[in-house]
């Protein structure tokens, strides 16, 4: 009776179309927000043109027959950082999507207020931005990859002004440090303030292009900022910074009575400010 089942043609063709859907969402998933997707895209038109041009178009059928006949080198050598990036997130966790734990994101939050706090008090200047739903790797590849869980001394020990990957921003995605010494494109708006420097133009650029979070320390006055969706919200302190995080990034806030929580961190960094 059960080999019967198991010999029932429906049973695998359901079971094959719910692979190849899978495979099929799990790479849009890895090209969600990347270039890339826009030349998947482009490659699709191509397929739909071919087809129609089957119809009476000839020498477009021929030539577009002759390119898409090597459309296997072509993807290999165009998706080739794509490719490697996505066997690489497959070897790290198996057959599963992008999975994040709300304290998980709570405790690396805090690692960045931390680390925020400290530079603001102490002038030193950083760019930290914080992936979402479109993918940075883009901005990864320009920078020079870390991958190392985010730790508020590791934040600090790369922006500290000996560094040479001070100048840069650093990639966050999930609870690691993909990314160092990165560069942002500007934001090129005429009507942005002109006391706006590098690292806030760029941090609005980023936020511009991307749904990423971008935080901004300001070198001269120590101010915290943080720019989302193109828009920038300035003179953030350690509370503020973290709540705006967290609504930001839909995580529960924690209760007001944690002794570790976000206003001993404001409390301690005045101290610490205040002895200096």
């Amino acid at each position: 009776m059960f080999d019967a089942i198991l010999n029932y043609r429906y049973i695998w063709d359901t079971l094959d179309i719910m692979l190849v859907a899978f495979i099929i969402y799990y790479v849009l998933r890895l090209l969600e927000g990347t270039r890339a997707l826009q030349v998947l895209f482009g490659f699709v038109l191509l397929i739909v043109l071919y087809y129609v041009s089957q119809r009476g178009l000839f020498t477009l059928n021929w030539i577009l027959g002759q390119f898409l006949g090597s459309i296997i080198i072509i993807v290999v050598i165009l998706f080739q950082n794509d490719i490697r990036r996505g066997l690489a997130a497959i070897g790290r966790r198996p057959f599963l999507l992008k999975i994040s734990i709300g304290k998980s994101k709570e405790l690396f939050s805090e690692e960045i207020v931390k680390a925020a706090s400290y530079m603001a008090n102490r002038r030193i200047g950083a760019l930290i931005a914080i992936e979402r739903n479109n993918s940075l790797s883009d901005f990864i590849e320009i920078g020079m990859r870390i991958d190392a869980l985010v730790s508020r001394e590791l934040i600090i020990s790369i922006f500290n002004p000996s560094s040479p990957l001070h100048d840069g921003g650093i990639i966050i995605v999930g609870n690691r440090i993909l990314s160092a010494g990165s560069f942002f494109p500007l934001a090129t708006d005429p009507d942005l303030e002109r006391d706006l420097g590098t690292r806030h133009r760029a941090a609005i650029g980023l936020s511009l292009e991307t749904d990423a979070l971008v935080i901004v320390v300001s070198e001269e006055t120590g101010n915290i900022s943080l720019a989302a969706g193109g828009e920038i919200t300035r003179g953030l302190d350690a509370t503020s910074l973290q709540n705006r995080l967290l609504d930001l990034l839909g995580i529960k806030r924690p209760k007001k009575n944690k002794p570790d929580g976000v206003g001993g961190i404001m409390e301690k960094e005045e101290g610490e400010k205040a002895n200096t």
